[in-house]
């Protein structure tokens, strides 16, 4: 079995990176994911990242990264392929991403109930910060 490789976005991956976040559970009513990974693609297309098995896209990450950190955003693996490293590679992908333009600390955002990715991310080394996450939605999709 060919080992598990992270590549930028293709074209071609879009139905597949929406199936990802689909079955990742990761798709909001607020939030088109064909105008979300548009918005990407039009402002960072080197942030929209998947994880492959050959041809078969199995993961995805969209990395952002404004000056001052970077983040990890809409981060799903594929529930049949989950604990097969696809994760972890996406999240180091996106550490190096960041860590080439410059940044010196990468942020996300989880739900706290969801404990099953609050500890992946500890065992990758995250740690919760003493922050309160706002926002103002923009545009209602």
């Amino acid at each position: 079995m060919p080992p598990i490789k992270v590549r930028q976005f293709e074209p071609a991956d879009r139905l597949a990176v929406i199936d990802v976040w689909s079955q990742a559970g990761l798709i909001r009513p607020v939030n088109d994911p064909h105008r979300d990974i548009d918005r990407k693609l039009a402002i960072d297309p080197e942030g929209l990242l998947v994880a492959v098995d050959g041809e078969t896209v199995i993961g995805v990450v969209m990395v952002g990264y404004e000056g001052h950190r970077g983040w990890i955003n809409y981060l799903g693996v594929l529930p049949g392929r989950q604990k097969e490293g696809a994760g972890k590679a996406l999240v180091e992908a996106a550490i190096d991403l960041v860590r080439e333009r410059g940044g010196s600390k990468i942020n996300l955002q989880v739900l706290k109930k969801n404990q099953g990715v609050v500890q992946f991310y500890e065992r990758l080394g995250f740690v919760e910060d003493p922050v309160l996450s706002m926002g103002l939605r923009l545009i209602q999709d």
